[in-house]
């Protein structure tokens, strides 16, 4: 097959990576695959949430100066079973709703909550 057959991961530079890890394991839930230095140098942390295949690769890499993530540049997407729960549960961990939350008379809804280094985080509930 010459097409691209399956998305593996998608990397986000940091410049803390262990906050960074911290926030995707404690708040989020993700859980940590692996980690490595590549053969340039960048510290690499693996995590995957619970029911996805997909990997979000966090990466180290200071000699490239520091991370500065524009406003709406680019973000990822969680399903959460409830928004309202959810927004207490960031809560114990020091973080709010950046956006949010806006409910559909569905059920449905969604909100943001910033990662660390800025990086946006949506968070869906799916209509009932």
């Amino acid at each position: 097959m010459k097409t691209a057959r399956r998305l593996l991961h998608t990397r986000y530079r940091v410049d803390d990576l262990e906050r960074t890890v911290k926030f995707y394991r404690d708040v989020l839930g993700l859980e940590e695959i692996r980690r490595h230095k590549s053969s340039r140098g960048s510290e690499l942390v693996f995590m995957k949430a619970p029911e996805s295949e997909e990997l979000i690769e966090l990466c180290s890499f200071p000699a490239s100066g520091p991370v500065q993530v524009q406003a709406d540049l680019t973000h990822l997407a969680f399903e959460v079973d409830s928004l309202e729960e959810f927004g207490k549960h960031i809560a114990t961990h020091g973080y709010k709703f950046s956006d949010g939350p806006h409910m559909r008379t569905d059920g449905g809804g969604i909100a943001f909550v910033d990662a660390p280094e800025g990086y946006e985080i949506e968070l869906i509930q799916t209509a009932k």
